[in-house]
């Protein structure tokens, strides 16, 4: 099975170089756009037990239905990215969860809280919003649920 994938690797050494260098640009771009996520979260967004309305519903429905498509696109294919760093080089947790944020799925607010219920995920996204000059998030209660 080793020589069959070794011989497969061998055919394929251009395929596998891009995506030796795609998954390498996706590790320094979710690097890059991490604190800039973090510092874009409002502050109650975990405290409020209501999910905050976005702020692209005040445009027009059309540019709103695009602009919803292609971020729900670009965050799926972060996520199938990631799926598959978690075998090849990069950053494969990183980019799973920046395409969760990016997109949209039933469910996803009562996630996105159990994740910052942790100490050490809200101490770090405080963290990197400090390091941006925001204020810190607050956490997520439990009565809220």
């Amino acid at each position: 099975m080793i020589e069959t994938a070794l011989a497969w690797a061998a055919g394929h050494e251009e395929l596998l170089l891009w995506m030796a260098g795609l998954s390498l640009l996706l590790c320094i771009l979710s690097i890059l756009a991490l604190p800039f996520l973090a510092s874009m979260i409002p502050e109650d967004y975990f405290a409020d037990a209501n999910r905050h309305q976005p702020h692209l519903r005040q445009r027009h429905p059309a540019i709103y239905m695009m602009i919803w498509a292609a971020k729900n696109l670009l965050g799926w294919l972060l996520v199938c990215a990631g799926i598959i760093m978690l075998v090849l080089p990069g950053q494969g947790l990183l980019t799973i969860l920046m395409g969760i944020v990016l997109s949209d799925f039933p469910g996803k607010f009562a996630l996105e809280r159990r994740i910052a219920s942790n100490a050490k995920i809200m101490h770090g996204i405080n963290w990197l919003r400090r390091r941006a000059g925001r204020r810190p998030l607050a956490a997520p209660t439990a009565g809220n649920e």
